[in-house]
């Protein structure tokens, strides 16, 4: 075989194995919102450490986590949160359990009959957390196969789903499911 027909088979292999270029996450440290008090028209903002708890009148937001992208890249600004609301009698009701995209406030905000709350931004990064899979083996340049051939995570097992960052974390996964 020719050095160029190698080549040309190294270029469409490793092509076809490559997927897009995704871009790191950022953990955050603290999720700010932003909380509107419907009756007195106020517009407050709140800035909440992960896993601490703030009262805004009603109810008490804990944020659980918060992600967010470099700035060189598409905005993608996340957070899980929890929204307890206190009732009359002192109890508390969990009234809202899910995802906030700061990009969809419209979409995916609380809304409640006296307060809105949606996500602004994320603050002070914590860590980067890779996205991408780990690169292919080289091609061997005798035209063979390695014997360990990449595997992208999502055929490993047939219940694994896409890998990117818009997956939700097992640990919040669990806490959707109740």
């Amino acid at each position: 075989m020719s050095s160029w027909r190698i080549l040309g088979a190294a270029v469409f292999l490793s092509a076809g194995i490559a997927g897009p270029a995704q871009a790191d996450r950022i953990e955050n440290k603290v999720a700010v919102f932003s909380a509107l008090d419907k009756v007195t028209a106020r517009i407050s903002k709140l800035e909440v450490e992960i896993g601490k708890t703030i009262t805004f009148g009603a109810l008490r937001v804990t944020p659980r986590a918060c992600y967010s992208r470099p700035p060189t890249e598409e905005p993608k600004t996340t957070t899980f949160v929890e929204v307890d609301e206190t009732q009359l009698d002192g109890s508390e009701k969990r009234i809202f359990t899910g995802w906030m995209f700061a990009e969809s406030p419209g979409i995916y905000g609380l809304e409640h009959p006296t307060y809105d709350v949606w996500l602004a931004e994320c603050d002070k990064p914590k860590t980067t957390t890779a996205s991408r899979p780990p690169p292919p083996p080289a091609p061997v340049a005798t035209g063979e196969q390695p014997n360990d051939a990449y595997v992208p995570p999502s055929a490993q097992s047939p219940d694994a789903g896409p890998q990117d960052d818009g997956d939700i974390p097992p640990e919040f996964r669990r806490r959707l499911r109740r």
